[in-house]
């Protein structure tokens, strides 16, 4: 029974790492579709986003069918509680990445001002959600927990991003439109960083039975 277990839940990290992988390929695709501007990049996102969907009701079912017929112990009990969570946050991400990719798509191949560091949020997100998987398949408590430190360089950027836009709204009223696209793309980003902050606080629950730092 538990040999039947331990397989179970191997694959249960085989899964969260290539459902993670989906996450960070719909953040890259979306960033690099930003920097150049380029639309049908943008278009690819929402297939990536489609099978994070379905990655979510996959997992889904291997941990109910865990829960309901393996009987798993207090620490095997946390773990699966844990993914469930991630899961939801993961799929979020996928939805906001998609979200980001559609506003590329009304943007009709403008970018981003140079000096403005939204392109810096998207690597650290794209870390951020790298990192908070790998902690969960390496049960690495200190991984996670600079996860949840670096949410900080996220916020940090997007104050940024968000006065350096105020500032192109004040000069040039006529790119308010434009500029306006790009502070809901970087409020997008951010709340990435969120959910990946949401991952790696359920990481540590699934390891020491606490969430938070």
């Amino acid at each position: 029974m538990r040999s039947r277990f331990d397989e179970q839940l191997a694959l249960l990290k085989k899964d969260l790492i290539t459902m993670g992988s989906l996450c960070e390929e719909a953040i890259a695709l979306v960033s690099k579709a930003l920097y150049e501007g380029n639309m049908e990049l943008a278009k690819k996102v929402s297939p990536l986003d489609l099978e994070v969907d379905r990655m979510e009701r996959d997992i889904e079912s291997l941990c109910l069918k865990m829960l309901l017929k393996q009987q798993p112990v207090a620490r095997d009990l946390r773990q699966i509680s844990a993914a469930l969570k991630m899961i939801t946050d993961m799929e979020r991400i996928g939805d906001q990445a998609e979200d980001i990719a559609e506003i590329i798509t009304f943007l009709n191949g403008r970018t981003a001002p140079e000096n403005i560091r939204i392109y810096e949020m998207a690597n650290a997100i794209i870390k951020m959600v790298t990192d908070s998987v790998d902690a969960y398949v390496k049960k690495d408590t200190e991984l996670a927990k600079s996860v949840i430190a670096y949410d900080d360089v996220v916020d940090e950027c997007f104050n940024s991003v968000k006065n350096n836009l105020i500032g192109i709204i004040a000069k040039n009223p006529e790119d308010g439109e434009y500029a306006l696209d790009f502070l809901m793309i970087a409020k997008y980003f951010e709340k990435i960083g969120d959910h990946a902050v949401n991952i790696a606080e359920w990481v540590l629950f699934s390891i020491t039975g606490r969430k938070g730092k």
